[in-house]
């Protein structure tokens, strides 16, 4: 007896066979033989060539299209948005009607108001400080008490156009300065040294309401003030604005 063995599914697998079997010539089919073992699996093939464009597919006949949906319910209500830039101004409206007339004012009041005037005398023999404003005490006409006779400043009660000036008896040299709230606005000057004489100065000046005026000395102060010449400061409105 032979003996053979084969290497099966990873198994040994050993089979008895008869030698006379096997070294007998008989003219009859033999028996099949044990199938062989399994071979290790091929690689993966090419990939074929791109197949040609298939034929467009037919219309859909159906009977419904697309399909409009029933309408939604409305939804909640936002918030305020933020206030946008304003726009462009627009053109002027269309004039409106005129309003009926106003009541009339009390009587005299407008008149009174549209005048203003001062005329005052220096009543003394004394000259004036140095450096100081001159006082006129003697009153031959204020209107509303606009020339203040403790202070020598006139205070503008109505806004407008006024025209001040001065008349100055001296004996001596003498320097008249004209200001408005601490600005001077002009100088008058007599440096002539005479036993008597009569000099003055004026000037037209816009006044704003509660705007004072008056006149100072500077380093010369000859200005008197006698019976028998007075120096006077006057001012009065031209044109009220």
């Amino acid at each position: 007896m032979l003996r053979r063995c084969f290497l099966v599914f990873g198994g040994l697998l050993c089979l008895a066979v008869s030698g006379l079997i096997a070294m007998e010539t008989c003219p009859a089919a033999g028996m099949p033989g044990i199938p062989g073992i399994p071979g290790i699996p091929g690689r993966d093939g090419r990939d074929g060539e791109k197949g040609q464009k298939g034929e467009p597919g037919a219309q859909w006949q159906g009977g419904l299209g697309p399909q409009k949906g029933e309408k939604g319910e409305p939804g909640l209500i936002g918030l305020n948005g933020k206030r946008g830039q304003s726009g462009e101004p627009g053109n002027p409206g269309v004039p409106g009607t005129a309003g009926p007339p106003g009541e009339p004012g009390e009587p005299g009041t407008v008149a009174v108001k549209q005048r203003a005037a001062f005329s005052v005398a220096r009543a003394t023999n004394e000259f004036p400080d140095k450096a100081s404003i001159i006082r006129f005490t003697s009153v031959i006409t204020n209107i509303n008490n606009a020339y203040n006779t403790d202070t020598g400043r006139f205070r503008c009660q109505l806004p407008g156009t006024y025209y001040f000036v001065y008349h100055a008896s001296l004996e001596d040299r003498l320097c008249v300065l004209l200001k408005l709230d601490n600005t001077l606005l002009t100088s008058f000057c007599d440096h002539r040294r005479v036993k008597r004489q009569v000099t003055s100065g004026s000037l037209a000046v816009y006044l704003s309401r509660d705007q004072e005026v008056w006149l100072e000395t500077k380093d010369y102060r000859g200005m008197r003030g006698k019976p028998s010449g007075y120096s006077i400061f006057s001012g009065f409105l031209i044109h009220s604005h």
